[in-house]
């Protein structure tokens, strides 16, 4: 072993995790392809192609993000983020932009101020995420929540991230409302796989759990590789070209040759900030604002790391995170410096399964991750090349991996069983971690309050299920206020 490789391999405590260079390695680049995404859906969901267009995100003067300077941003916080939560905080779990908390920016809290001043929001959240990290609450509220749990936030996010790949990659979709039926959901496209592009995440699927059951090291990567090269050659034979307009064409992006390889990232929205929502609708709608976003982030990236921690084998008997205080104070840097670069809050991204399962057991994985996403920022005619649909093969597969957690969980007592029940498929059903754990966190409190031992009940257990009853009273209460 040389001295290079015996530095990081002290540094990261990779020996001692039962890992290898090569494993962590293979494991970045594997969360990086399953993240990749982010840079090109992020934009869309914040930014617009131009103003003169019906669909763009405006802001209350009317102002649009450019779609090209959020890719660039998201890339940006996402690569030093990533750095920073691998360096410091030593786990293989990559972070990038929060999707959840960028619909909400886009939909809820944009059209009502600026977005420089959406953005000082974002970054007030942060502050106050690592005040509670740094005070210890954050860590004291994981430790108090039981073991089941934490079993079945582990089990939810396998279901959530699998049925994102689903989603994606057009195998699951939304029935229109002109379809005059009470299904919300159907299979493909009238209920067949009528796309190339559907059909090849169906390739892909089988493919990566063909290579995992046989024990093949990169599996995974070795699937979307794959897939990715099919998916290019059938583009290039039937021009199925995108989704938009096109129900059978490739979302996010169209597999094929680059014209060019590499471009200078715009970072004008670097810095782009201001405090003046208090102002503009006043300090009590402003705070309530605030309180949905530290909500949201709080149990969003504590669900996440739980989950991804337990599928480390990275937690202790009780199951909690060794160093989890370092690691959600980190986590919530990601909101500050997201938020002062208009990229969004960043958080912890399930993702980040898809390289655990290649073998990621420390931050050098994380160190990889960043690096690629720093690169990417030049390289985004590159990377785009891979579409969601052989990626997102790598989501059920290793959904289907996470979900075994479920024999930790008891149901056959029902004051366990509903509390994890909810918490399982609330993640799914609604496209959120932190909602999934709030209904899992009340009806804890709910059940265990009938069957005689609220005494049983930590009393963090309370204050967070009393708290997660004020968010999703939150619109509400919003109303009655102002």
């Amino acid at each position: 072993m040389s001295f290079r490789t015996r530095t990081l391999d002290g540094y990261f405590k990779i020996s001692e995790r039962g890992s290898s260079v090569s494993r962590e390695i293979r494991g970045g680049v594997m969360t990086f392809v399953t993240m990749a995404y982010i840079i090109v859906l992020n934009p869309l969901i914040l930014g617009s192609f131009s103003a003169d267009d019906a669909t763009a995100k405006r802001d209350v003067l009317g102002h649009i993000l450019p779609v090209s300077q959020v890719a660039a941003v998201t890339a940006l916080v996402a690569g030093v983020m990533s750095l920073l939560f691998g360096v410091i905080a030593n786990f293989p779990f990559g972070i990038a932009a929060g999707l959840g908390v960028s619909s909400l920016l886009a939909v809820t809290i944009a059209p009502q101020v600026t977005w420089p001043e959406a953005m000082g929001l974002v970054i007030i959240d942060g502050l106050v995420i690592v005040l509670l990290a740094v005070s210890g609450v954050r860590t004291a509220v994981l430790n108090a929540i039981p073991g089941a749990l934490k079993s079945a936030i582990t089990v939810g996010i396998g279901l959530f991230i699998a049925f994102i790949g689903m989603v994606d990659a057009g195998f699951v979709r939304r029935l229109p409302d002109s379809a005059h039926t009470t299904i919300p959901v159907g299979l493909g496209i009238d209920g067949s796989i009528a796309s190339w592009p559907t059909a090849l995440f169906v390739f892909g699927v089988l493919l990566m759990g063909v290579l995992v059951v046989k024990k093949v090291r990169g599996g995974l990567l070795i699937g979307i590789v794959v897939t990715t090269a099919l998916a290019m050659l059938v583009q290039a034979i039937t021009h199925v070209g995108s989704s938009s307009g096109n129900p059978k064409g490739w979302n996010l992006s169209v597999p094929g040759v680059p014209h060019v390889l590499a471009e200078l990232p715009d970072l004008s929205l670097v810095g782009d900030v201001s405090f003046g929502a208090f102002t503009r609708i006043g300090a009590l709608s402003a705070s309530l604002l605030v309180f949905t976003l530290v909500l949201a982030n709080f149990f969003d990236a504590m669900g996440t790391m739980t989950g991804l921690g337990k599928e480390a084998d990275l937690t202790d008997e009780q199951g909690n995170l060794p160093g989890i205080g370092k690691a959600l104070m980190v986590e919530g840097t990601g909101a500050i410096i997201g938020g002062a670069c208009s990229g969004s809050s960043n958080t912890v991204f399930v993702e980040s399964a898809a390289g655990i399962a290649e073998g990621a057991r420390t931050g050098l994985a994380n160190v990889v991750t960043g690096l690629l996403f720093l690169g990417a920022m030049f390289l985004t005619p590159l990377y785009a090349v891979v579409p969601i649909e052989a990626a997102a093969p790598a989501l059920v597969v290793v959904g289907a991996l996470m979900i075994g957690q479920v024999r930790d969980i008891d149901f056959s007592s029902f004051q366990v069983a509903l509390p994890a029940f909810l918490t399982i498929v609330v993640m799914p059903f609604t496209y959120s971690i932190a909602n999934g754990i709030g209904v899992g966190f009340i009806a804890w409190v709910a059940t265990h309050t009938a069957a005689g031992r609220a005494r049983d009940v930590h009393p963090l257990m309370w204050a967070v299920a009393l708290a997660f009853v004020a968010y999703f009273a939150v619109g509400p209460i919003t109303a009655a206020l102002t």
